[in-house]
């Protein structure tokens, strides 16, 4: 919820939503005409569920749209396939579009069929779609990365106190024998998404190709109370093998691909990440409470401000685009471009990424 309202963080692929046409970024104002200002995100989710088939019809604010739209929306039984993958040539792509209970093994099976039918030694790589994947299970994003890493960290999870760190780890065994690998991941690409991409990273182990992520890198907890309730608290933050918190700072690319918007879609997507949220946990590089603004901190340097203020104009020019995705894979301009570094077409220093170089520090 954003301001008493629902603001969509990613539509989930192939459900009645994505189908209708809702955008990341879009704000449900009303459901059948019924305002969700008032609303708990509880009470309108269950307001847009319903009998299969049946329709429901949303009021949607777009960002750079010039009135409210109205998205009718016929609802299904949803049965998310959590990995998909094909076969593009000499390349194995794997799409997955979240982290549920089977994705784990969902990937060990797409890595075995795109080896078998391409043949091990033809097979020039991955592409490891993660894009506007919302996150899910800390289990199966371990087993996603343990499936590309022979040994090492995974992730952390570290909270107040020194003795509340976790540390999961790779098992020996990488199932593609060192191919290489190229994640793609977008501003959609939160949580879960960014446990894989941050690890395969920080090991060398692939290259990171897109946008920057979400940030979303806290831990929630759910601490039952008596008379059958419960309160969820985050009670740590995930960090990336290196030591980086991906709280508010989400993963950055290997090597930025923007994507190019449509004439009709150009000023109406409306990018959101954890950093924008009102009353987010404060990422390790963001300022706390109290502390003085560079502006009006006499000891400050001040010579960088305008080229501060370009780039902040130059990211919210391009934001729009960090989350698209293209329907037809031919203009999915990151997509091809992964294609064409694993077929030796583009050239990039940061690819292929060099495991024998270890974690940078």
């Amino acid at each position: 919820m954003e301001n008493e309202l629902v603001k969509v963080i990613t539509p989930i692929d192939d459900t009645p939503a994505a189908r209708a046409g809702v955008l990341a970024g879009d704000v449900i104002t009303e459901l059948d005409g019924e305002q969700v200002q008032g609303l708990t995100l509880r009470e309108a989710v269950d307001k847009m569920r319903g009998p299969a088939n049946s329709s429901i019809t949303l009021t949607i604010v777009r960002a750079g749209a010039d009135a409210p739209l109205e998205i009718k929306v016929v609802r299904d039984v949803i049965r998310i396939e959590s990995v998909k993958h094909r076969v593009e040539g000499d390349i194995g792509y794997i799409r997955v579009s979240q982290f549920s209970e089977k994705t784990g093994d969902g990937l060990d099976e797409a890595i075995a069929e795109i080896e078998e039918e391409v043949g091990a030694d033809q097979l020039k790589g991955f592409v490891l779609d993660l894009r506007n994947n919302p996150g899910g299970l800390l289990d199966q994003a371990i087993s996603v990365s343990d499936a590309f890493l022979d040994k090492g960290e995974i992730v952390s999870t570290r909270g107040r106190r020194a003795e509340e760190i976790q540390r999961f780890t790779a098992r020996p065994g990488d199932e593609t024998d060192g191919k290489p690998v190229i994640v793609l991941m977008n501003g959609g690409s939160a949580s879960a998404s960014e446990i894989v991409a941050g690890a395969l990273q920080d090991h060398r182990r692939a290259t990171v190709l897109g946008t920057k992520s979400f940030g979303k890198g806290s831990v929630q907890t759910i601490i039952p109370l008596a008379r059958h309730g419960a309160i969820r608290l985050t009670t740590a933050r995930y960090y990336t093998p290196s030591g980086r918190s991906i709280q508010a700072r989400g993963i950055a690319p290997d090597i930025e691909v923007m994507q190019e918007l449509p004439d009709e879609l150009k000023g109406k997507l409306d990018l959101t990440s954890e950093a924008t949220l009102r009353g987010h946990l404060l990422g390790d590089d963001e300022k706390r409470l109290g502390e003085t603004p560079p502006e009006l901190d006499p000891d400050a340097d001040t010579t960088n401000d305008a080229a501060e203020e370009a780039a902040e104009g130059e990211e919210e020019e391009n934001s729009a685009a960090a989350a698209y995705v293209p329907p037809d894979p031919k203009d999915d301009k990151q997509l091809n471009y992964a294609f064409d570094l694993l077929r030796g077409i583009q050239v990039n220093n940061r690819f292929p990424a060099d495991p024998s170089q270890g974690i940078p520090n």
